[in-house]
């Protein structure tokens, strides 16, 4: 069997069948461990894997067809935001179930793919470097470090407490 995903195949019948297979292992494993770990309903969590997954797919299809040279990541977070956004008849839907799988259940899983996926490129990864090790670690520390003083910005606007 092929690699599942190598992230540069166009658009076709085998690629999309690649993604749903993937999505739908990430979705299962995703569920079990949202259940197991947080003890939600494990149908709310499959219809909120569901949700996220065509979300992905929709995502991963225009960054392929459309003319435009943007990231999947930005129109999965453009499609989330406006299928979710207050007023919009998906909105109380989509919030319903997708606030039903945790961050972390889905991040565990995440972290494991991109875990063997490192694995089978060992070699490569030996010969960037300790300092690509020490550039990455930067990397996530400052990307959530802003994200965290954002979040608070935003906190702190609305008049949320902090915690």
């Amino acid at each position: 069997m092929p690699d599942l995903i190598d992230g540069s195949e166009a658009v076709s019948v085998h690629g999309i069948l690649n993604w749903i297979l993937l999505l739908a292992i990430f979705s299962m494993i995703t569920v079990i461990g949202n259940y197991l770990g947080y003890k939600h309903p494990m149908t709310d969590s499959l219809i909120g894997m569901g949700i996220l997954s065509l979300i992905t797919l929709a995502g991963v299809w225009m960054e392929r067809e459309l003319p435009f040279n943007v990231s999947s990541i930005l129109y999965i977070s453009v499609i989330g935001i406006i299928l979710a956004f207050p007023g919009m008849p998906t909105s109380e839907f989509v919030l319903k179930y997708v606030s039903q799988v945790e961050l972390l259940s889905i991040v565990t899983v995440f972290l494991a793919y991109v875990g063997i996926g490192m694995g089978k490129s060992w070699d490569e990864f030996k010969a960037l470097g300790w300092r690509a090790i020490v550039i990455t670690v930067l990397v996530i520390a400052a990307t959530y470090y802003g994200a965290a003083i954002v979040a608070h910005i935003v906190l702190v606007l609305t008049g949320v407490p902090a915690a």
